[in-house]
């Protein structure tokens, strides 16, 4: 069923929006894809903050224009049938929500990916950037390792008690 125009205007506008306020917009290929595995994908992508979006790519590049960062964005990689994941959140999240759902459908593509300094970034720069750990992961490593002095000190200090605990009690005997 075709869109009217105003409802063009809407989406346009709704995309608009989302490519502004996104820290990372990432694009993929879904050929071939299921209805049923892409909504799987939206409810998987929405846990950690991501909207994934399927918008005409016509209505995406009117989007992309109106936003004054954005227009000079190279617009020839947005062929095909493609999904937009979006996230004001966190920068690596849409590319690990697809890449994660890509490891069980494999129909799901890296394109590329669009920042929110106005770059668009290659596949292989969203695959690295994928891998990455996540801001939660991130901040729990960094905290494990301003502790582990802490826990070595303790640790330290908790087996010269024990020796000196049991040369005491050895001594009463």
């Amino acid at each position: 069923m075709a869109l009217t125009k105003s409802k063009k205007h809407e989406v346009v506008t709704e995309v608009s929006e989302l490519l502004g306020n996104s820290k990372l917009t990432v694009v993929a290929k879904y050929q071939g894809t299921t209805v049923k595995a892409i909504q799987a994908l939206r409810r998987e992508a929405k846990a950690s903050g991501t909207k994934v979006s399927v918008v005409k790519n016509r209505l995406l590049i009117k989007a992309l224009e109106s936003n004054d960062k954005l227009k000079d964005i190279d617009k020839s990689a947005l062929t095909g049938q493609l999904l937009y994941a979006f996230n004001s959140e966190d920068e690596v999240a849409p590319a690990q929500s697809l890449a994660n759902f890509a490891k069980t459908n494999p129909t799901i593509e890296f394109v590329g990916a669009i920042t929110s300094e106005g770059e668009f970034m290659s596949a292989q720069s969203v695959t690295v950037l994928a891998s990455l750990p996540s801001k939660p992961q991130l901040i729990a490593g960094i905290i494990n390792t301003l502790k582990s002095p802490v826990n070595g000190v303790i640790s330290g200090l908790k087996g010269n008690l024990h020796g000196l605990l049991q040369s005491i009690e050895a001594s009463k005997a």
